[in-house]
């Protein structure tokens, strides 16, 4: 989406920790037939990680290049979502951390958004991670992470991108919250905010037509710094730390 982002001193609020080994760590990805998520997949499986794949395109699912089981289902379906963890828990006999890469993105007037637009939205954006995480939280005993991928919008609203910007801006308020909540617990938040990158979102939305974005960043540098931010776990990534 929109390429910008200022950035304060602190603005990865990095915990300056060594770096976590991904080596053998379980992890649940969601969104890894995305350009964006299948990138991150990738880079996961390449540092070692054992990967359960999770989506709702049972043939997109099916032909992506990456090992692991999968799970074919709705985001914001608490069912899909149990037994997604079930699946990584039972393969792997743990789960290590939760990725989440799944979204969509709506264009257009927010008087023009339809009421299934508009539920579409919510449902993906927002309270789909929300399942994902009260379904993977209890089963990670012995701490692990949660990376949402956000976006830049969370921190620049954006006009004909209204109620994207807030689906984004919620995910972003409840990962900082679910921080706190986690921190006992050692599982820690991390939530990622990319500025507009070529993953083909914008060329799928579920209304509208994209405004003139200019060029993207790459996938893979996204995926790349995203990687870095699983291994080092700061709490936000912003826009300008891409």
């Amino acid at each position: 989406m929109p390429t910008s982002g200022s950035s304060t001193a602190s603005s990865t609020q990095t915990r300056r920790a060594t770096p976590r080994p991904l080596e053998g760590a379980s992890l649940l990805l969601v969104g890894a037939t995305g350009g964006l998520g299948h990138a991150v997949g990738r880079k996961l499986e390449k540092a070692g990680a054992h990967l359960t794949l999770f989506g709702r395109d049972a043939d997109r699912l099916s032909g992506i290049d990456l090992a692991g089981p999968r799970i074919v289902g709705d985001i914001a379906d608490g069912d899909a979502c149990a037994e997604a963890v079930w699946t990584a828990m039972a393969r792997y006999g743990c789960l290590d951390g939760l990725v989440n890469a799944a979204g969509v993105v709506a264009f257009g007037p927010v008087v023009d958004l339809t009421d299934e637009v508009v539920e579409t939205l919510i449902r993906t954006n927002l309270v789909g991670p929300l399942r994902l995480m009260q379904a993977a939280i209890p089963e990670m005993e012995r701490g692990g992470f949660i990376a949402n991928l956000s976006a830049v919008v969370a921190e620049r609203p954006t006009a004909h991108m209204a109620l994207y910007s807030a689906t984004k801006a919620a995910l972003s308020a409840l990962d900082e919250a679910l921080a706190r909540e986690l921190r006992a617990r050692r599982i820690d938040v991390i939530d990622l905010r990319p500025p507009h990158t070529e993953t083909g979102l914008a060329d799928r939305p579920i209304a509208g037509s994209a405004p003139r974005l200019g060029t993207g960043l790459a996938a893979e540098d996204v995926a790349d710094r995203i990687l870095r931010a699983i291994e080092e776990r700061p709490r936000i990534v912003h826009p300008s730390d891409f």
